[in-house]
């Protein structure tokens, strides 16, 4: 079975507030195609709003796809980038971007070939639990994460 393995030590922290973590949250029954459909087109309106393209995947948290919207004129590589960040924020109950700031501090050791360690993955949260996740890519990482969060605020 492969898998991921953090590490941290008191030195890779830093003394900024932490985000909430979806890490202890349970996991719920898999996100409707109808709370997807709420999600990907808030996801599309943030990328439309600053002129973005990109490709919104909303996954169950076993990672099988609900939902995948592709922008006319998105990249193509961008279908599969978007999958395997909603994949990898949907398996680890966490956004992709903690993989990419473990790589960058080098606490991070990655023997699971899957995950994706940049930003763009969000967890979707409902009621409390995780229901799923979305991937976004076609942006830089930066604006594909900033897409990801404006969709998940979609639903709660």
């Amino acid at each position: 079975m492969a898998s991921i393995l953090m590490a941290t030590d008191a030195s890779a922290q830093s003394g900024a507030p932490a985000a909430p973590s979806t890490i202890d949250l349970p996991y719920g029954a898999p996100i409707s195609l109808a709370d997807a459909r709420k999600v990907a087109q808030a996801a599309q309106a943030e990328a439309a709003a600053n002129g973005w393209l990109i490709v919104a995947t909303i996954v169950e948290p076993n990672g099988q796809v609900v939902l995948t919207e592709k922008m006319d004129g998105t990249a193509y590589s961008a279908l599969d980038v978007a999958g395997r960040k909603a994949v990898t924020s949907a398996h680890f109950k966490r956004p992709t971007l903690a993989f990419y700031e473990a790589v960058k501090g080098g606490t991070l050791n990655a023997i699971f070939a899957q995950a994706v360690a940049i930003e763009g993955g969000e967890p979707i949260v409902i009621g409390g639990k995780i229901v799923g996740a979305l991937g976004v890519s076609g942006g830089t990482p930066v604006q594909d994460g900033q897409i990801a969060r404006a969709g998940t605020k979609a639903v709660k």
